[in-house]
């Protein structure tokens, strides 16, 4: 063979061994990412991880944001282990913008979450008067903030911005919680008098004193105001007197019969199938999972055949698709309270009863044909996905 065919044909052949071992490292590199993903970030209602890792001649660019310091640290770890040089633009959440004003409470009735910085993104949660959460970044007006149980949206206002040591002076001053469903502030101690703002069950707004028939309170955007006793509770009275039982769950889920289902909805103002389940057991201590396929993650499962006879009142019961051959992964897209007698609550156009018995006036069909299990959270509290908040605990910041 000439000297020039030769010299061609190691020249091709290094080429070719040359791209495949960048083919291999590309894949590598994009393995890396993936699995530091699913590790640390695999839920992204929960957590930020919006990286992009991108080859540059020896070198490789880092792009892009995530709120996990440990997904960070890792995959700058094992992408330093590879024989490139690193060039890391990656921006850790909380943005360093917000200097120490990390931390926020809700200054609103009810707050919505989008899944965007923009009105016209989806609607995806709602926060709570009193509410502490983590902010997580800032755009224009909007701040990306986490809740307390980590789900993760943009809100317009709504929330005061403080420090730790700002939120841990909130946190000790004593509060009530407005029990009626739906109620008013006044400007003075007087329901003629100017409201201030309207409030829904599970508000808190700390308070400063009495007159009268009313609260004196202030809220965390400094507003001043007062509420009708008979519409509140003291925080700590209202702590002791939850009870974390059957009855007293499926009672409080009575409440709310007929409020409409709005998607996104956490409020009495309107609640999604999650969101009730979720407000329900709120208004007992115990804090879930935002969304129906995080919160059948946990608690006991008590039946999956449709059988109920272990079943009792209190317990959820989930509902959508089971894993099959054209569909290899479950999709858990409702869920409600079971009352006892086969019948259950549920966020379906508005609170309502429905039955699984065919024989009952108020039989569900639809939902009957897509039941998948019943889960127990009472006498799991303290498990994972099962929190249980009392007094200021609710007003620690999450980690």
């Amino acid at each position: 063979m000439k000297t020039k065919q030769k010299i061609g044909l190691l020249s091709f052949m290094w080429t070719v061994s040359f791209l495949f071992s960048m083919a291999q490292n590309s894949q590598q590199i994009q393995e890396i990412r993936r699995s530091v993903q699913q590790q640390y970030a695999p839920d992204k209602r929960t957590e930020v991880f919006d990286i992009r890792v991108e080859e540059n001649a020896q070198s490789l660019v880092l792009k892009g944001e995530t709120s996990s310091h440990e997904a960070y640290r890792t995959l700058i770890q094992r992408l330093q282990a590879l024989p490139y040089s690193l060039q890391d633009s990656i921006r850790l959440l909380p943005d360093v913008r917000l200097q120490d004003k990390t931390w926020g409470v809700i200054y609103n009735s009810v707050g919505t979450l989008h899944s965007a910085p923009s009105y016209s993104s989806e609607t995806v949660s709602q926060v709570l008067l009193g509410m502490p959460v983590k902010i997580l970044d800032e755009q224009g007006g909007w701040r990306r903030i986490q809740t307390p149980e980590k789900y993760i949206g943009w809100i317009n206002r709504s929330v005061q911005p403080m420090t730790e040591s700002e939120l841990d002076s909130y946190r000790r001053q004593p509060k009530i919680v407005i029990t009626r469903l739906y109620t008013s502030s006044y400007e003075k101690a007087n329901a003629r008098s100017q409201q201030v703002s309207d409030l829904v069950t599970g508000n808190t707004l700390a308070v400063t004193g009495t007159k009268g028939k009313y609260y004196r309170v202030v809220y965390p955007d400094g507003r001043k105001a007062f509420v009708p006793k008979a519409d509140a509770e003291n925080e700590q009275d209202w702590f002791s007197h939850i009870q974390q039982t059957p009855e007293a769950v499926t009672h409080t889920a009575l409440k709310f019969m007929g409020i409409p289902y709005v998607w996104g909805g956490t409020s009495a103002k309107g609640l999604d199938c999650s969101g009730f389940t979720k407000t329900v057991y709120l208004h007992h201590g115990i804090l879930l999972a935002r969304d129906a396929s995080q919160q059948v993650l946990y608690g006991k499962l008590i039946d999956d055949t449709a059988d109920f006879t272990e079943a009792q009142p209190g317990d959820l019961v989930f509902f959508g698709t089971p894993a099959s051959n054209d569909q290899p992964r479950e999709r858990v897209v409702h869920v409600g309270i079971y009352l006892g007698d086969k019948k259950f609550i549920h966020a379906s156009d508005h609170i309502r009863i429905s039955s699984f018995d065919p024989a009952d006036p108020l039989y569900d069909a639809y939902n009957s044909g897509r039941y998948l299990r019943t889960k127990r959270i009472l006498g799991e509290v303290g498990t994972p996905g099962i929190e249980e908040i009392r007094g200021n605990d609710f007003y620690r910041p999450a980690p």
